[in-house]
Order: structure tokens, then C-alpha cells, then sequence
């Protein structure tokens, strides 16, 4: 199992567009881990859940894998959505 920040896993997995957009949303408390507010240096691992805050609405997904590396094709596979 591998740990890895947050802001590196929204961009991996393509939640985030870029890593300094995901490190700012976490920096402007719209990132939540398990319930809690993240800071971008927050680990995450297979499990935790991530809830980000868009304006009005947000989305929360549950990790289910944490690579160093993924594809634009394997990226919808790192995590589910829970709403």
C-alpha cells in the first residue's frame, strides 16, 4: 500500500486538474479527509474518504488505490463516487 498527499492524489486521479490548483483548494479548506479538513500534505490510502467542495455543490469519493503514476484511462479507477 502506498501513502501519498492529497493534493498529489486529486491530480492523479484527475479530480484536479493540476497539483497547484488541488494544493490551494486544500489551502482554502474546500478538501476534506474522513470528515476533516485537509491540509495538502494530509496521507491518504486506500479507504479515505475525500469530500471537495466546489461553490455550491461538492462531491465525495471513496480511494480505492494510491499509484505513484496512473493513465488518463486508469485514472476513473483510483476512487468511487459516493455522491
Amino acid at each position: 500500500m502506498y501513502i501519498m498527499r492529497v493534493d498529489k492524489y486529486l491530480k492523479i486521479a484527475r479530480l484536479i486538474k493540476r497539483r497547484t490548483v488541488a494544493h490551494d483548494a486544500c489551502e482554502e479548506s474546500r478538501i476534506f479527509v474522513n470528515g476533516k479538513e485537509a491540509k495538502p500534505g494530509k496521507d491518504i490510502k486506500p479507504g479515505d474518504t475525500i469530500k471537495i467542495v466546489f461553490g455550491s455543490s461538492e462531491m465525495e469519493v471513496r480511494v480505492l488505490s494510491t499509484p505513484e503514476h496512473a493513465s488518463k484511462e486508469d485514472a476513473a479507477s483510483l476512487y468511487e463516487v459516493i455522491n
